[in-house]
């Protein structure tokens, strides 16, 4: 028997996936959540073996709350997103549906997945450290002991490598989040962050001062009273940046 839980906000796009799983026995429902919040909940109570995520949902989408998940299980996403998500979809094995979702569709997708392992699990690691999702580039979601809390991207002050994970700094705190500092340079508006350092990123309205340290080395203040080093490369981006 294959576990699922379905995560959509839409109650008429759950109840078209429990008609469609009614021909699919194999497959037993185990909860319905109507957002991210309840899913990551759902997830952790019942540890399925599959679901069904929705890609647009109100506080958190179902990117932001799969990248909290510790152990993911299979994936399906049910979307009407752009072509970005459907691409990354097909570059890393994914399966998809989107919305409306055709019972064939439907039917093809669960073929392809009960046609694997039920013993193995998709790799979506891949699909999460993709640059271009939208939610990306305006806030950050990380994990707080058992809380979620959704960072601005205006809030943050810097970002600095931190092992295999990065740190990122606010007024409120600092909050670890398992990313590369190459996924961030990528995806935070270039306007606002710019990297430089190889271990940091920080937001140019943080900035309240430059100054050379020694010989070519540069160091910059932010505005908390911090200062940061800045490389060679980083403080030729940062002179065409502050126009100076």
């Amino acid at each position: 028997m294959i576990r699922t839980i379905l995560i959509d906000d839409e109650p008429l796009a759950r109840d078209i996936i429990k008609y469609y799983l009614a021909d699919h026995p194999e497959i037993e429902i185990v909860a319905e959540c109507k957002d991210g919040f309840e899913g990551l909940k759902a997830i952790a109570q019942y540890e399925p073996d599959l679901i069904f995520l929705d890609v647009q949902m109100p506080k958190i989408s179902g990117f932001e709350m799969l990248e909290l998940v510790e152990r993911r299980p299979n994936v399906i996403f049910t979307t009407a997103f752009d072509e970005f998500a459907i691409k990354a979809f097909d570059v890393n094995a994914i399966d998809y549906l989107l919305k409306p979702i055709e019972k064939e569709r439907f039917d093809q997708a669960l073929k392809k997945l009960i046609s694997k392992s039920q013993t193995a699990t998709t790799d979506t690691s891949e699909l999460l450290n993709t640059p271009g999702n939208p939610a990306h580039s305006s806030r950050v979601v990380v994990k707080v002991d058992r809380s979620i809390k959704i960072i601005p991207t205006s809030d943050i002050q810097y970002i600095e490598a931190d092992d295999d994970q990065v740190k990122i700094s606010t007024a409120d705190g600092a909050y670890f989040k398992n990313k590369t500092m190459s996924f961030f340079e990528q995806t935070l508006d270039a306007n606002q962050f710019i990297r430089v350092h190889r271990s940091y990123i920080i937001n140019l309205n943080q900035v309240s001062k430059i100054e050379l340290k020694e010989k070519e080395n540069y160091v910059v203040l932010l505005k908390s009273g911090l200062w940061l080093p800045v490389s060679k490369n980083g403080y030729m981006k940062l002179k065409a940046s502050l126009g100076i």
